[in-house]
């Protein structure tokens, strides 16, 4: 009989931790298949700080390396300089990557490393108990912004992926969203592009991941997605930032 699906070799068969509804396990996976896609599963080394994938080191099939909160691109950038042979990328929430480790993303693509950051902004802190992240929409409600953040409080929310794209060490940039089949498939596509980005040695890779986080929200999986739809994308419009083809 013909196999038409499986899993991936990307990811081990360890249960993940994840809240029910929470779309890392998609992101997990897509990251894991362009991986196998590409050939490069054995040359992988991945890079997860503290967050809700700091267990990611469990579930991708591929050298890991933990890292302090918000330092993944640095110790990212160590690996890739040591071995640089090898496809090293960062897998990082938006509280880690936005906030504490604001200065380590923006000078990783100031000097061009040529590492690839998975970025999901899921506009929370997820594994601390939903505290308000740089990423967290106007008006929306979290631990430490019970009435909605406002923004004389706090500003307004912070677009990582606009930003680095104005940095000429940064060749690619993409965001992306897993809330429909469509948005998933699409996902897919620009991931695997991040990576061949390095591969060909272009430059520093990001690619910004719209998830959903239904516990801290406090929604439904199903409500979460629509919420996503609604909320985030208006604010944080999924498409292409920049490539390296801009620059030829």
């Amino acid at each position: 009989m013909a196999v038409v699906f499986q899993k991936t070799k990307g990811l081990t068969d360890k249960q993940t931790h994840y809240c029910p509804g929470c779309t890392h396990g998609i992101i997990h996976r897509l990251v894991a298949e362009v991986l196998e896609e590409l050939g490069v599963l054995g040359e992988a080394i991945g890079v997860a700080p503290v967050g809700c994938s700091v267990l990611a080191y469990e579930y991708f099939n591929c050298d890991m390396q933990e890292a302090s909160h918000g330092r993944a691109p640095a110790v990212a950038t160590g690996i890739k300089r040591v071995h640089p042979d090898k496809v090293v990328f960062t897998y990082q929430g938006d509280g880690d990557l936005a906030s504490i480790g604001t200065a380590e993303i923006v000078h990783v693509a100031h000097r061009g490393e040529k590492i690839t950051t998975i970025f999901v902004n899921n506009a929370i802190y997820g594994m601390t108990g939903g505290q308000m992240a740089p990423t967290t929409l106007i008006g929306q409600r979290a631990t430490t912004a019970p009435l909605g953040r406002t923004v004389e409080h706090s500003g307004m929310p912070l677009r990582v992926s606009e930003m680095l794209a104005t940095i000429n060490g940064a060749a690619y940039v993409e965001r992306v969203a897993v809330n429909t089949p469509a948005n998933v498939r699409k996902a897919k596509k620009a991931i695997k592009n991040a990576f061949q980005c390095q591969l060909d040695g272009k430059g520093f890779s990001i690619i910004e991941v719209l998830s959903t986080c239904p516990t801290n929200w406090g929604m439904t999986p199903i409500d979460a997605l629509k919420w996503l739809e609604n909320n985030m994308i208006p604010y944080y419009p999924i498409g292409n930032l920049r490539t390296p083809e801009v620059e030829e």
